[in-house]
């Protein structure tokens, strides 16, 4: 299996006949609006561009894997560091097979896209081959999350590959925590931003949050959702040098965009 980060949690896994698009984000540098405006730096998001190999990787895309994208299915609200326009236009024109959670099955139809499977929480269910279990995400602290697009998390096997949980976009819940503990797969993604907007509470978790996340997973973990939102204030260097506090440096996986790596059994 091959990771190719791209930008914040937009990354790909390729295996042996597939290349899967996680959460694609694929608008140019400042294209869309600000994600906070009072508590955050006032930036135009992406706040960076996508890394120069991306065409090149997308060309190869198969598949595609979304965690959330909608919230009451109203199209201003929604979640575009997981699928924007830019997305909508390439799943379209590429024909590719989006998967997602059923409750967003009959809003990504309504974007014309071509969604194959969706999955209900806790069932393993048949997946390119192997099997797809989606895990509840709590989108914030509070009473945050109720206005979020509460999504899921993921827990892929496929066939001669090590297993993976993406978290999504999510607070450490117990769910998550069952999910760790009863799966234990070889690869685990944070969502390591520490987002919030200028109401309620902290949308992912909080730096101690993520090193707790860190300490469950049982073997190597990748930490992503960072530098390029102007509402996800941790940094490389921030949480790096946490990781080399609590001694947990040689764990974890923290790509620079358009950086891939190799994760094998």
């Amino acid at each position: 299996m091959q990771i190719h980060h791209m930008r914040n949690a937009t990354f790909v896994i390729q295996t042996k006949d597939k290349y899967i698009l996680i959460d694609p984000m694929l608008s140019d540098k400042a294209q869309l609006p600000p994600f906070s405006y009072l508590k955050h730096k006032i930036m135009k998001n992406p706040t960076v561009e996508l890394s120069s190999n991306s065409i090149d990787i997308l060309s190869k895309v198969t598949h595609c894997l979304i965690t959330h994208s909608q919230t009451f299915g109203i199209k201003a609200l929604q979640h575009t560091d997981h699928l924007d326009s830019a997305a909508e236009v390439f799943l379209k024109n590429n024909n590719i097979p989006v998967f997602s959670i059923s409750k967003d099955r009959s809003y990504l139809k309504k974007l014309g896209l071509n969604v194959e499977v969706c999955v209900n929480f806790w069932e393993r269910t048949p997946y390119l081959g192997g099997f797809i279990t989606a895990v509840p995400a709590t989108h914030g602290h509070g009473w945050i999350h109720k206005l979020m697009a509460n999504g899921a998390g993921y827990f892929i096997e496929l066939e001669d590959e090590p297993s993976i949980f993406i978290s999504g976009d999510t607070v450490l819940t117990q769910d998550v925590k069952n999910a760790i503990e009863n799966f234990q797969p070889a690869l685990t993604v944070v969502a390591a931003g520490n987002a919030s907007i200028d109401v309620g509470n902290d949308l992912l978790m909080s730096l101690d949050e993520v090193i707790e996340f860190i300490k469950l997973s049982p073997t190597k973990v990748m930490a992503n959702h960072m530098e390029a939102l102007n509402h996800c204030p941790i940094s490389r260097v921030e949480l790096k040098q946490r990781l080399e506090q609590e001694h947990l440096s040689q764990k974890v996986f923290i790509p620079e965009d358009g950086e891939s790596f190799e994760f094998g059994f």
